[in-house]
């Protein structure tokens, strides 16, 4: 039979929901992006420690998700946009304490975080469009790296975590690695001192 697509929230993602909740909100609050103080400046420190986390995982996520999701590119045309050269995003700082990636359970958590992001740009392009005018080829596209798609692939993520086996010790590993995947993001962050 072939798979089809539930319209109820999956187990899997209501434990990845409640598992994260603290540790999401305690990012969202000391992300900058509405600070008074928070300048194009500003915008390319947090663009550049973006980089040096994403670059990393994205090699370690490799094998278990679609090229098409794939961000670093996009990263790297921003930073060329806020002025930097390619030489100076080679030495960049990258981040060695990640999320353990071992198995398709510990990807998915991995994944619902990075993709979670991916659609909460979309309020933050708007809010950087308006406060630092910075658009997709002036810096900021990686906060619409999807562009119309973005729906799509939030979806097509959803329909993964729910055609996951479902087993307790899958589901653990999953909002394990996803909890993982934020505090790892939040420490790589505040090292590099563009946090709140």
């Amino acid at each position: 039979m072939p798979a089809t697509v539930s319209h109820h929230t999956s187990p899997l993602l209501l434990a990845l929901r409640q598992g994260t909740h603290t540790c999401h909100k305690r990012l969202e609050a000391r992300l900058p992006f509405f600070s008074a103080d928070f300048d194009r400046a500003a915008y390319r420190r947090l663009m550049q420690a973006y980089f040096g986390f994403h670059a990393p995982l994205e090699a370690l996520l490799g094998a278990y998700q679609e090229c098409e999701r794939v961000k670093t590119p996009t990263l790297v045309a921003d930073l060329l946009a806020l002025a930097m050269t390619r030489a100076e995003i080679d030495t960049l700082p990258l981040c060695q304490a990640l999320p353990q990636i071992s198995d398709q359970a510990s990807a998915l958590g991995v994944m619902y975080v990075v993709e979670g992001s991916t659609l909460g740009g979309q309020v933050l392009k708007r809010a950087m469009s308006e406060r630092l005018a910075l658009g997709a080829d002036s810096g900021a596209g990686f906060l619409d790296v999807y562009g119309p798609l973005t729906g799509a692939r939030w979806r097509s993520l959803l329909e993964r975590l729910e055609q996951a086996p479902s087993g307790a010790e899958d589901q653990t590993r999953t909002v394990q690695a996803a909890i993982a995947t934020f505090e790892c993001f939040e420490q790589w962050l505040a090292q590099q001192g563009v946090l709140r």
